[in-house]
């Protein structure tokens, strides 16, 4: 397990062992407008019901060739308006869809590019896709300027180098990001239009085996304040003689620096789960050092069989000063809850995988559509 800040490290593995994955994550909060969006390309997409039914037939040897992690790309785009889903767009197929710009850092995934200018240090997305499943058209454009980097790598993370390959790269730990989005429907429906200009984020992680292998539960955030920029991450192994791996990145405004703390001790509770989500803590308390966080999920603005995503109230204590509750996004991962065969099924509903027809897919999204009709 190793966490790095190289950008040279975010170009394409061409990764080939199966049940491996790779994704590019990137996110914008407009707080004032309301908006957030989040869009990540998948070089072999670890939560499709597709590649791990695959991976597990060719596992118990029924199937003869192993699945190449680049059949199984994708591309996800999902918007937020005022704490409710607008868009949930989730993209699969096989390879072809997807193209590396390697040696360069960039991915493409049918019309929805992002690349990197090395000079700038900014990204751009740029977003053209179908949805026909709710009837609408997205196109946007999106350059994320990177506020600040930092330089900082772990490796192994307790496991002395014995443990399962994964890497996560804390690319740009905040940006600013300007851009627009369109939004068009059936014909006569007016095009929507929305400006955005946000805080971003982005991320890189890549792994050699599925996840649900090696990974038990795995936490992630990020906010932004007046007074502090803070990341944290927290990883727990299936091993259980393996120390959980975390990192708690903080950026304060006052005196400009930037802190990376890596020992964190981490208490959950107010465990909570839903009629599909995974149990999960509501309440996280991390302490290191002269520093304390108290991290409170609120609302639940994506919800899946393996997967949560919430607003957050974070509150700091640092040097024994205590500092205003501030917002944040947060997301859990139960990848364990990948093997059930009962909640693929119901994953299913979420991605359209080409070629492929499902019924739950189709249920869903009229179930989804006609919400929509009736928030006219």
């Amino acid at each position: 397990m190793n966490i790095t800040t190289e950008t040279r490290e975010e170009v394409w593995h061409d990764l080939r062992e199966p049940g491996a994955y790779e994704w590019w994550y990137f996110d914008a909060e407009d707080v004032e407008s309301g908006i957030s969006i989040v869009i990540i390309w998948f070089a072999g997409f670890p939560f499709s019901p597709y590649y791990n039914e695959r991976y597990d037939l060719w596992k118990a040897a029924a199937g003869p060739e192993p699945p190449l992690p680049a059949d199984y790309s994708g591309f996800s785009f999902q918007l937020y308006e005022h704490g409710r889903e607008s868009i949930n767009f989730i993209r699969e197929g096989p390879n072809g869809l997807f193209e590396s710009a390697r040696p360069e850092i960039g991915a493409r995934f049918e019309k929805n590019v992002f690349s990197y200018d090395s000079t700038s240090g900014e990204y751009r997305l740029d977003i053209d896709f179908a949805f026909p499943a709710r009837q609408k058209n997205v196109k946007a454009s999106l350059v994320f300027k990177t506020c600040r980097r930092l330089a900082y790598e772990k490796k192994d993370g307790g496991s002395h180098g014995s443990g399962p390959m994964h890497q996560w790269l804390l690319s740009v730990p905040r940006a600013d990001v300007e851009g627009a989005l369109e939004i068009t429907g059936l014909p006569g429906e007016p095009l929507r239009r929305l400006t955005v200009r946000a805080r971003g984020y982005h991320d890189h992680n890549f792994g050699a085996m599925p996840l649900q292998e090696y990974i038990s539960r795995w936490y992630w955030g990020r906010a932004f304040s007046g007074h502090t920029d803070i990341v944290y991450y927290l990883v727990f192994f299936r091993d259980g003689t393996l120390r959980p791996l975390t990192l708690l990145f903080l950026h304060d405004h006052h005196d400009g620096k930037t802190r990376v703390l890596d020992n964190i001790e981490i208490t959950e509770g107010n465990f909570m789960r839903g009629l599909f989500a995974p149990v999960h803590g509501r309440l996280l308390q991390l302490s290191c050092e002269d520093v304390s966080l108290d991290i409170r999920h609120e609302r639940v603005l994506d919800a899946g069989p393996f997967y949560l995503r919430f607003t957050s109230a974070i509150s700091l204590e640092r040097n024994g000063q205590r500092y205003d509750t501030f917002g944040g996004i947060s997301e859990y991962l139960d990848p364990g809850r990948l093997h059930s065969r009962f909640m693929r099924f119901f994953t299913r509903s979420r991605i359209w995988r080409d070629g492929e027809h499902s019924l739950m897919y189709d249920i869903y999204n009229n179930f989804k559509r006609s919400l929509d009709l009736k928030k006219r």
